[in-house]
């Protein structure tokens, strides 16, 4: 069970991992705000820059552009952003980057991690995903360990957990944190995540809500008691 306070008494760091800009975003956004409006520090760690699609410029320029907006986006969630090393579409898992996520979790030391879902239609999603689980394993399961979802990408997911983020000061922030990520044409799937978040809303007893499933060997961490039905 979540302990019984909506503000845990010290402030927490929270890395929320992404395969891309704007997956972290896409997923997380509403909690990733209410959390900060909270006080707390939150790093949005992406996979890669973004490579290997920005609509309407050179492949050259996807990189430099998807950074920017991935920078925008954490601005507007006051988040910072982190990257590792791995390119869009390329993804690699083996032991030198196994090893390189667990210094990224060991040098920034959460206390609550979230992470891609493993059975997702990304290739670059799947290895965040097992990148992610395998530092925290190595790193001796300090963290809460949580898994979320991303609409159209994300199958066999049954979230135990639920985050309310139906307030207009919440909504509006995600809405522009995802939007922030121009050249990923948010209209073609922003609206699918709404669609999801309303769903888990009517599971939870809220408008909106985003799902998250905790690792059954993780700790639990204070996700917001109050919204748990």
């Amino acid at each position: 069970m979540f302990a019984a306070v909506d503000a845990p008494p010290k402030r927490l760091k929270i890395l929320v991992g992404g395969g891309h800009p704007g997956d972290p975003e896409c997923g997380c956004a509403g909690t990733i705000a209410r959390f900060t409006a909270l006080g707390h520090d939150v790093v949005l760690l992406y996979l890669n820059r973004g490579e290997g699609y920005c609509k309407g410029s050179d492949l050259s320029q996807c990189g430099a552009i998807r950074t920017a907006e991935a920078q925008k986006a954490c601005q507007i969630l006051k988040a910072r952003a982190l990257f590792t090393s791995q390119i869009d579409g390329r993804a690699i898992v083996d032991n030198p980057h196994y090893l390189e996520f667990q210094h990224l979790l060991e040098a920034e030391n959460p206390d609550i991690l979230f992470t891609q879902w493993p059975i997702d239609k990304h290739r670059d999603h799947r290895a965040l995903s097992q990148l992610a689980l395998d530092a925290w394993l190595i790193t001796g399961k300090k963290s809460a360990f949580y898994y979320y979802e991303v609409a159209d990408d994300t199958m066999m997911f049954s979230p135990a957990e639920y985050v309310d983020i139906s307030s207009p000061e919440i909504e509006s922030a995600r809405r522009a944190a995802c939007y922030a990520h121009v050249s990923q044409q948010p209209d073609k799937w922003y609206p699918q995540q709404v669609e999801l978040t309303r769903f888990r809303g009517s599971q939870s007893g809220h408008p909106q809500a985003e799902g998250f499933l905790r690792h059954w060997e993780s700790r639990t961490a204070a996700l917001f008691p109050s919204d748990q039905k």
